[in-house]
């Protein structure tokens, strides 16, 4: 089971998966969420495809002066060494990432350090829409954040803002791993 973690969603402004423009982070210990971050982000390529402004609201007006990626990712990082410098096991590795559809937001991620040319470490990504197909089956309509986070009791509310869907994640997690 795991215990331990960071719960994390990104938006992106159009289908490059660089195009970040929003984060969430839920960080749990010891089966508690202890913190939680959200920032905008000033996507790169800076444009916003009507699809994706459609599924999260967000536009160029609301980026425009957001940091760019690598100023919000020192503050992640900040965030997750406070919270696990106190163990031990954790001080020579990073925490295990959780995210719905994992390969998306890992991908986000590695291809928005590449464009920073940032060293990306090697981090471990669970995902919990295979862990909601293990478990649920077909007996949920469909493995949907929203679906999933209801048949594990958390009302998700503001789906497809990023602090909501990591905190969402974070609750199946906690659930389902």
């Amino acid at each position: 089971m795991i215990r331990d973690f960071v719960a994390i969603d990104f938006e992106t402004a159009n289908q490059q998966l660089c195009s970040v423009c929003s984060v969430g982070i839920v960080i749990v210990r010891n089966g508690q969420i202890v913190d939680s971050y959200y920032s905008l982000i000033h996507p790169e390529p800076d444009y916003y495809s009507y699809f994706c402004q459609r599924v999260h609201g967000l536009t160029s007006s609301d980026t425009d002066d957001a940091p760019i990626f690598p100023l919000v990712w020192n503050e992640i990082e900040k965030r997750i060494a406070a919270a696990f410098s106190s163990s031990v096991s954790m001080l020579s590795k990073s925490p295990p990432f959780v995210a719905h559809n994992a390969r998306f937001d890992e991908n986000c991620l590695k291809a928005v350090f590449r464009v920073y040319q940032m060293d990306y470490p090697d981090y471990r990504f669970y995902d919990t829409l295979t862990a909601a197909r293990r478990q649920f089956g077909h007996s949920l309509p469909n493995h949907q954040l929203h679906t999933v986070a209801a048949a594990c009791g958390y009302d998700l509310r503001c789906h497809h803002h990023a602090l909501s869907d990591a905190e969402a994640c974070a609750v199946i997690a906690l659930d389902l791993l």
